[in-house]
């Protein structure tokens, strides 16, 4: 089994796209829990609606590259529209930040909300 952090935002209908993530993800993994979520300004293109941001901890017996590409589908289905600004407004973002306590997404570096999400699942970043 495969331990994961995924960093979870969403700034359209967030409690909702948010709560339909989490119930997909934990029908198809182990969910293990969440942090608390947070609202948060946009970053890189400011003209649109804040986000709620935070982020969960799963088990998955699925390799990494097959479990993003999963969270990509996921994001599909839920109505993501990927434009080319990638900072615009979305149903919902999911991203791997930490796969079997390996950082493999640095912005759990520069965002601080982020940071304090994956503390509260018991990962200890400083």
């Amino acid at each position: 089994m495969n331990t994961v952090a995924i960093g979870v935002g969403s700034n359209i209908d967030p409690n909702e796209n948010i709560s339909k993530a989490k119930k997909y993800i934990s029908k198809d993994h182990s969910f293990i829990r969440s942090s608390r979520f947070v609202k948060t300004k946009p970053v890189g293109y400011e003209e649109q609606d804040d986000f709620m941001n935070g982020a969960f901890l799963v088990k998955t017996d699925l390799d990494k590259v097959d479990f993003i590409n999963y969270l990509k589908d996921l994001e599909n289905k839920l109505g993501r529209i990927r434009t080319h600004n990638k900072n615009g407004p979305r149903t919902i973002d999911l991203d791997v930040v930490i796969w079997n306590n390996k950082i493999i997404d640095q912005d759990c570096y520069e965002r601080e909300f982020l940071k304090n999400c994956l503390n509260e699942l018991g990962f200890g970043l400083k």
